[in-house]
């Protein structure tokens, strides 16, 4: 029988997976910024910003920076802010409708980063070994058909001294809250995505696949499996998210 996987609360084969991911995010390309505002009530912006000051651009010297699954450039944007004319930041994304509303949107801005938009696969880099100083990934790695070979993909690339981060949605650790988190998740979203895009399914898929990823012990054990050391976790606005990392030295 063919290897399966988990989409959303369905079993697939292995290999249909990052097709049916492909055509979430094409369906949702659009709207996408939209409504994560709404989705989130804006939390989304906050969250963004704690996760991205972490990454740190270097300001005297060269600062190669990868953000994967980036496409609408969100984290990207904000590294850029804070980086220099030495900051190189390449967004990479294997859906093409999020790649092109991240370049229309980089066109409307003045970055002293520099900033490329390549269409790629997180579980095939196409970059040499120790190519960047940071790795961001925010909201993506739970699409991934195979977390393990993105991770050791990101080892691969980074150089020595270089960070892995990830920002994901996490297992909400707060009396009360958790219910009513799931509530949220299962009834309200489906039907705002059906409200703001015509699209229920993509949204319910969104949110299933959230249900399905590992607690945040159980991925920081897959950060630290991969070869990264140091792997840790924060947990932001009761564990709705969390933001993971691990150093290659």
């Amino acid at each position: 029988m063919p290897e399966e996987t988990h989409f959303g609360f369905s079993r697939v084969p292995l290999q249909d997976k990052q097709a049916r991911v492909d055509d979430v995010f094409h369906k949702v390309a659009s709207r996408y910024d939209l409504m994560n505002d709404l989705m989130s009530a804006g939390l989304h912006r906050v969250w963004k910003d704690i996760f991205a000051a972490k990454v740190k651009p270097s300001r005297q010297a060269r600062f190669r920076h990868l953000d994967v699954a980036g496409g609408t450039g969100d984290i990207a944007f904000r590294v850029a802010k804070a980086g220099s004319r030495q900051t190189e930041i390449t967004v990479l994304d294997i859906n093409a409708d999020m790649l092109e509303v991240g370049r229309e949107r980089a066109s409307k801005r003045n970055f002293p980063a520099h900033l490329e938009f390549i269409e790629a696969n997180a579980e095939d880099l196409p970059f040499a070994d120790d190519s960047f100083d940071a790795y961001t990934i925010a909201f993506g790695i739970r699409n991934v058909p195979r977390i393990d070979k993105a991770l050791s993909e990101a080892l691969r690339v980074l150089k020595r001294g270089g960070r892995f981060l990830c920002l994901e949605f996490s297992n909400v650790n707060v009396p009360g809250l958790a219910k009513l988190y799931e509530a949220y998740s299962f009834h309200a979203i489906p039907r705002l995505g059906q409200l703001v895009t015509g699209d229920a399914d993509s949204y319910r898929y969104l949110v299933e696949s959230i249900a399905r990823f590992p607690e945040a012990e159980s991925f920081r054990e897959m950060i630290a499996g991969a070869g990264f050391e140091r792997a840790a976790f924060t947990r932001l606005s009761g564990g709705i998210v969390a933001i993971h990392s691990g150093w290659k030295l």
